[in-house]
């Protein structure tokens, strides 16, 4: 059994594209570039779809990322402060002989 290709996105974009100029068939694109009719018009679709994202503000990936930031920031100091409880409890468990 045959495995499924796997194409970039450059790829898909270039694709896409030229599908949505409609210079040539979907047909032609599609035997051009050795794929499948439907998958070009899946490409199409898909980049018709997302194409608002283009034009959007950063304003929203910022937060997010600054959201993240914080947050693992957050994990750090949490991971800190359990490392020294840690070998704070290692110290005073060989202090009595307990191991």
């Amino acid at each position: 059994m045959g495995r499924r290709k796997k194409y970039d996105n450059a790829f898909k974009l270039k694709v896409a594209l030229e599908a949505i100029k409609e210079e040539i068939t979907v047909s032609e694109i599609a035997s051009n570039y050795e794929i499948h009719p439907q998958q070009v018009r899946q490409w199409k679709r898909e980049f018709l779809v997302n194409a608002e994202s283009v034009f959007q503000k950063d304003n929203v990936d910022k937060k997010k990322v600054e959201e993240l930031e914080t947050e693992k920031e957050d994990l750090q100091n949490l991971i800190g402060q359990q490392t020294i409880q840690i070998n704070f409890l290692k110290k005073n468990l060989k202090k009595l002989n307990i191991d």
